[in-house]
């Protein structure tokens, strides 16, 4: 019997390739980082290299396997996620023609004329699309128009870099509504691509691959790649997803009213509706759910893991090292050293990510504001962090608020996962900022483990995602909030957000730099 599972996940800073048997156990995961290519002739350029990617890929394949101990002709099935945002474009051929990975910001120029064109084009996107230009597909395709006009008339396709890895083994593009979605170009309402887009943004009208849900079996390995990579012909492929979509469905959220927050290098708040409804103001994002007739609201907070990371390689070095020794985590040292640190730090105000605005998208210069140097022992370096996780809970806070506006409740519960919710003090804290329920799953690769679920329903293992969840899905840890905590908070939290503003707009005069700022803003 064929009995395991291969998922292939196109990450922004690694590729992942992760076997489950048909139980839903991880059998084996190899990674492997890479990074993506700057052209100085385009500032803000992040290109994907597909060639050089696709053999990172195809290594990745067979050291999972070998890992695994089992032979190709197991494997049943393959599914994939990716980053979202990131297109590839072919020509007539199938033969790659451009790629860029999420956050290349080079179409700056573009977004203006975008704007410049009509003020209300943007928020008229919006509300098909629940896109704005920050991220979407729209300018970069108008980026190539402009600035590769030869290869832009060779245009036959489109597709996001999760479809890519599919079209890689099957030889057929299909793309799907969850990351799709991502590209700007998907109308929310039907899950398909809009004319009404293409047509206010001059877009091409024919370069659009056929939209299928995520979970449909759409082919079996190609030749080409069976002998590429050492896969059976007879595996099955299964549309896939993105990644934040897919986290969600290996959580287990799959109703609406449901809410998770994944806690990465970025923060995603993401809520669960039964209907595609957009922010009055354009301020959160919509997405279509990996799960059919769903779609959900999301806050997106900015580098919220990646200022950590950051923190503690310029001011922990030593407990680094002596983590390493130690066989631990630099995290979890950290945090017996935060945890007797009052809620609000001392009135230490982090000045980093900022609560989502995504049709202006903006944030202030980091700083840390409002500490003294004449007492060392409560303004020292964990003090600092602690603010750093605080932040994080604020803007993931004033998000669910913005969210809450269009969904028209507030998360009693909330499923978190990600390299965050590793650290049960940081569960707990962030349950007292939120005022609601944190629930952490026992498992850890959720992205993987929702695409697994898409092949696992695509071949039948499992005849609704309600029964992979029920067989596959187990809580590890509850946190309830403390109420006297979250008075704290709140209280702390709106003080942070008035001195947010006026450093940002001291930031938005130009005397700072931006932490980020979308192209054309």
């Amino acid at each position: 019997m064929n009995k395991y599972i291969l998922v292939l996940d196109a990450g922004t800073g690694s590729a992942r390739s992760v076997i489950f048997d048909h139980e839903g156990n991880q059998i084996s995961i190899s990674q492997k980082e890479w990074t993506h290519r700057n052209i100085p002739e385009y500032p803000g350029s992040m290109e994907f290299e597909t060639d050089k990617n696709w053999e990172t890929i195809k290594w990745l394949i067979k050291s999972s396997i070998t890992k695994a101990g089992i032979k190709p002709d197991e494997i049943m099935g393959i599914s994939s996620s990716s980053m979202r945002e990131g297109i590839v474009v072919y020509d007539k051929n199938g033969s790659e023609l451009w790629a860029c990975a999420n956050v290349d910001s080079r179409a700056y120029n573009e977004v203006i004329e975008l704007k410049e064109k009509d003020s209300e084009l943007e928020k008229d996107v919006y509300n098909i699309t629940g896109e704005t230009f920050a991220l979407s597909a729209i300018p970069r395709l108008l980026w190539i128009k402009k600035n590769k006009p030869e290869l832009f008339d060779r245009i036959d396709k489109i597709s996001m870099l999760s479809d890519w890895i599919l079209y890689k083994l099957s030889g057929k593009i299909f793309t799907e509504p969850s990351n799709g979605s991502t590209s700007g170009i998907i109308d929310l309402k039907t899950r398909n691509w809009s004319e009404d887009v293409i047509k206010k943004c001059s877009l091409p009208d024919n370069i659009y691959p056929e939209v299928v849900e995520p979970g449909t079996v759409i082919g079996n390995i190609s030749e080409k790649a069976a002998e590429e990579t050492g896969l059976s012909p007879d595996t099955k492929i299964v549309m896939g997803g993105g990644d934040a979509q897919l986290g969600c469905l290996g959580l287990g959220s799959i109703n609406p009213g449901e809410a998770v927050i994944l806690g990465g290098s970025f923060w995603q708040q993401e809520v669960n509706i039964d209907r595609p409804l957009t922010h009055p103001d354009a301020k959160i994002r919509v997405n279509c759910h990996a799960v059919e007739q769903l779609w959900q609201l999301e806050g997106i907070s900015f580098f919220s893991g990646l200022v950590m990371r950051w923190f503690i390689d310029a001011f922990f070095q030593d407990l680094k090292e002596t983590a390493q020794k130690l066989g631990s985590d630099p995290y979890s040292l950290i945090t017996e050293n935060v945890k007797n640190i009052p809620p609000g730090s001392y009135g230490l105000i982090p000045v980093f990510s900022d609560i989502m605005n995504f049709i202006h998208w903006k944030h202030a210069s980091p700083s840390f504001l409002n500490f003294k140097i004449d007492d060392a022992a409560k303004y020292n370096r964990f003090t600092f962090f602690r603010s750093l996780m605080e932040n994080a809970g604020f803007v993931a806070y004033g998000n669910l608020k913005e969210i809450e506006k269009v969904s028209g409740f507030y998360p009693e519960k909330i499923i978190f996962a990600g390299g965050s919710s590793k650290n049960a003090f940081f569960a707990s804290m962030l349950s007292d900022i939120l005022n609601s329920k944190i629930v952490v799953p026992k498992i850890k690769e959720a992205t993987s483990l929702g695409a697994a679920m898409l092949v696992a329903k695509g071949l039948k293992i499992f005849s609704s995602y309600k029964e992979a969840v029920d067989s596959w899905v187990k809580v590890e840890s509850t946190f309830y909030p403390d109420p006297k905590n979250h008075n704290i908070y709140e209280e702390f939290y709106n003080h942070w957000k008035e001195v947010y503003r006026e450093v940002y707009r001291i930031t938005d005069r130009g005397m700072l730099e931006p932490m980020w700022a979308s192209p054309g803003t």
